[in-house]
């Protein structure tokens, strides 16, 4: 056709004629009967038991005309990718947090045991800019979550109007995809920040994507440089990770020129509430029977707390946080510790303790440096003699009795006769004992003076024959 009879045609029949329609698909049956199937071979294949080779040969048998293994395969496999498809979420700055555990632990040695402790480490993340606090717990228990939780916001220096979970049991009592239900405790920490909360669905961690990454995060660029290094109490094991959680913070993000702390200062600081006067701080009550060792049990660490010994027999109240123990009878707090996770060990005040208890606590700590140091306050003698003393027996701790009681003799009659006693004892080269020094000082031969030569001359008398008569 030429060009004047094609400007004469209208736009649809221009359209037919300069665009050919692509032939469409024709399917044949065997193809509509696989895919038709394949739903229901992706929900064989969440069985760990199930495989493609199972689901291929019982297809095959129920269809022997159907599709190659290889073919059967690849359809499967574009199906099942079809359902892989994700969505990408802007987030308003300010507007939630997300925390997680991380599903490997951290650890470190404590050498008053050598046991080595391994500790729960919680991920949080701002997830519009990816400002993130990692910490570790002694444990996954919900005092010590919401502790941590709080520590968090303090980091982040405001409350976001959101935080979410997934349906951890520490933090919901109940889930639900519409109206979880939430702990008492978690309420009462939500309410007193001003903060909602919520859940992800049940087996559904994209719902809280940006913590998960988060947490991959955390292996390779905290687990990993602290993965050669020996820690020996929680304390220090935190603070190395919070100076590797401030250079993941502050470094910049790959290929751009700016770092999450640069996203969070510009963009969601200013946009955080701010913080309540006080941190929310989870308190637990326990009632028990003060026991005949005047100690009481926190049953939840079987630890045993002392209290003063006249309330042995009494019921008490232990309230306690994951810090402090404090211990009532009535409305009266009777004692206070710091709380210890040490499992069948005792904290112990010496105030609380009768006073031959005590005293008896008093000499445990004696030891050959204590009664060294208290000679030396004597005099240098009374040091020489106490150094012979305590080694006078196989152990020395056979010798403190003895110790003991020299130094008493001190006290009874004075540093000046006690030191010239033991420079006599010293001088006759016997043996040093209590006794010995107790004898000199109750006869008085401290005050004698000390003879330091010996005279050899014999006095003349007749009876005694000169040298001349042997001659």
């Amino acid at each position: 056709m030429s060009f004047k009879e094609l400007v004469k045609l209208d736009d649809q029949l221009l359209q037919v004629l300069a665009f050919q329609q692509r032939a469409s698909v024709v399917l044949n049956d065997k193809y509509t009967d696989l895919q038709n199937r394949l739903p229901g071979f992706v929900e064989d294949l969440k069985n760990r038991k199930t495989t493609r080779v199972i689901l291929w040969e019982e297809y095959r048998e129920q269809v022997p005309e159907g599709y190659s293994r290889s073919q059967f395969y690849e359809y499967l496999s574009r199906y099942l990718e079809s359902r892989k498809a994700v969505m990408h979420f802007e987030h308003s700055p300010g507007e939630l947090m997300e925390f997680d555990f991380a599903g490997d632990p951290l650890n470190y040695v404590d050498l008053h045991t050598g046991e080595i402790v391994k500790c729960a480490v919680l991920v949080c993340r701002l997830p519009c800019s990816g400002y993130t606090y990692i910490e570790a717990l002694p444990s996954q228990q919900r005092t010590f979550l919401i502790a941590a939780l709080c520590r968090a916001l303090e980091y982040f220096g405001g409350v976001p109007y959101m935080v979410r979970t997934d349906n951890m049991k520490q933090f919901v009592k109940k889930a639900n995809r519409y109206e979880p239900t939430f702990d008492e405790y978690a309420q009462q920490w939500s309410l007193h920040y001003n903060t909602t909360l919520t859940a992800t669905r049940v087996a559904k961690p994209r719902d809280k994507a940006g913590v998960e990454s988060s947490v991959n995060t955390a292996y390779y660029r905290v687990y990993a440089p602290l993965r050669n290094e020996h820690f020996h109490s929680l304390t220090v094991l935190n603070k190395a990770i919070f100076e590797q959680t401030e250079k993941l913070n502050r470094g910049n993000y790959q290929g751009r020129d700016y770092s999450r702390y640069d996203k969070f200062v510009s963009l969601e600081q200013p946009l955080l509430r701010p913080l309540p006067e006080r941190p929310f701080v989870p308190k637990s009550t326990r009632s028990a029977k003060v026991a005949r060792n005047y100690h009481v049990m926190l049953g939840e660490d079987r630890h045993f707390y002392s209290v003063p010994y006249q309330y042995i027999g009494k019921q008490v109240s232990l309230v306690y946080d994951t810090e402090n123990v404090e211990i009532y009878i009535d409305l009266q707090r009777i004692a206070s510790h710091k709380r210890n996770y040490r499992k069948n060990e005792y904290s112990t005040i010496g105030e609380h303790m009768p006073s031959h208890h005590r005293h008896y606590m008093w000499q445990q700590g004696w030891d050959e440096d204590y009664f060294l140091n208290a000679s030396s306050l004597v005099g240098e003698n009374t040091l020489a003699a106490m150094r012979i003393i305590l080694q006078q027996k196989t152990f020395v701790e056979q010798t403190y009795r003895t110790c003991r009681g020299t130094l008493s003799l001190a006290k009874k009659y004075g540093n000046e006769r006690l030191e010239a006693a033991c420079t006599r004892a010293l001088f006759f080269n016997t043996k040093i004992t209590y006794g010995s020094l107790h004898s000199i000082l109750d006869k008085n031969l401290d005050k004698q003076p000390l003879q330091t030569t010996l005279d050899y001359s014999l006095p003349e008398h007749d009876n005694l024959r000169g040298a001349d008569a042997y001659g």
